[in-house]
């Protein structure tokens, strides 16, 4: 069973966003379950949103993030951590250390990458105790045709962790379809590019 956690050290960098769409389009193969470990709890303000009675379950992991872990594998397949923005926080760091896949969604600017840098280290700490861990960063909110988007390849190059091919673009359809309480998944001809990108995402990146 796949345990994935969303890691930032930056707000806005559309972490939960990201979040309720990968959970999403895994629960198509899968039961899946958000662990929302973020005290914000905007994956769980989602859920109460959701307008669809099956959407993925949020359960509130701010405390006792690995006890909750410990009890949802008996009902989930997948399991998606919404972490804090924030690599110093105790949740992230448990998050870290129960985690096999840590995704790391970084937006083409200055201060995304220089927050990543910080990432880097807390992530090899944490392999110490949790070998198994792997970490990924995600070109988030692309917009290919900007220079700071183009250079962003060569910028990530420099960084010790890999990034995943499949990058993620600013689409309306994530923003709009979080404010309704669906994902881009439910969103039919209207979010069907944006859905193919989550989908290549997991092909490449999460092992099951």
């Amino acid at each position: 069973m796949p345990i994935i956690a969303l890691v930032g050290n930056k707000g806005g960098a559309g972490k939960t966003t990201l979040c309720v769409n990968l959970a999403s389009a895994l629960a198509e193969k899968a039961p899946t379950a958000i662990l929302d470990a973020d005290p914000q709890r905007s994956s769980l303000q989602w859920r109460e949103l959701a307008v669809r009675d099956d959407a993925v379950a949020v359960i509130d992991a701010v405390d006792g993030l690995a006890a909750k872990v410990d009890k949802s594998r008996k009902s989930f397949v997948n399991l998606v951590l919404d972490c804090p923005p924030s690599v110093n926080a105790i949740q992230t760091a448990q998050a870290l250390d129960l985690c096999d896949l840590a995704l790391i969604p970084v937006q083409p600017s200055p201060l995304d990458l220089w927050a990543t840098v910080h990432i880097e280290d807390r992530v090899e700490a944490a392999k110490q105790a949790n070998p198994r861990l792997r970490a990924v960063l995600v070109i988030n909110q692309l917009e290919p045709r900007t220079r700071l988007s183009q250079l962003m390849r060569q910028a990530l190059a420099e960084l010790d962790l890999p990034a995943a091919r499949t990058a993620i673009r600013r689409r309306v359809a994530y923003r709009s379809s979080v404010l309704e309480g669906r994902t881009v998944m439910d969103l039919g001809s209207r979010g069907a590019v944006a859905a193919n990108e989550i989908r290549a995402l997991i092909e490449e990146v999460v092992r099951t």
